[in-house]
């Protein structure tokens, strides 16, 4: 059973930081691109970032720059390490990854940033 447990989001004031963790059960951690994810009130999930199991990485635009993905195989665990946070980054943030082709979705963790 394939299991994502997502923490360390919070309040923040525009301009701050906070790394959000994901923990994966499940799977062969190290054989799975792994992606996070946001939605904010009103819009739809988009794509913020992912890491391949060869450590590619890619980003959306609004946050390149910003925005790091990483992952610690030996600890199942991706993270995001998200800088200079603006009130339009409020969101959940999902962790998700995909075994033989079903996606799966962590529970989210909410992200506010106060301006």
């Amino acid at each position: 059973q394939v299991q994502l447990v997502e923490s360390g989001g919070g309040v923040v004031q525009a301009g701050g930081s906070l790394r959000l963790s994901c923990l994966a059960s499940g799977i062969i951690f190290s054989m799975h691109t792994m992606r996070w994810h946001r939605q904010a009130p009103g819009k739809q999930r988009e794509l913020v970032a992912e890491i391949t199991r060869t450590d590619s990485t890619s980003y959306a635009d609004i946050v390149r720059g910003r925005f790091t993905i990483s992952r610690d195989n030996a600890k199942k665990t991706v993270y995001l390490q998200m800088n200079s946070l603006n009130p339009e980054d409020t969101a959940v943030y999902y962790c998700n990854t995909q075994k033989f082709g079903e996606p799966y979705w962590g529970q989210g963790t909410q992200v506010t940033v106060s301006s």
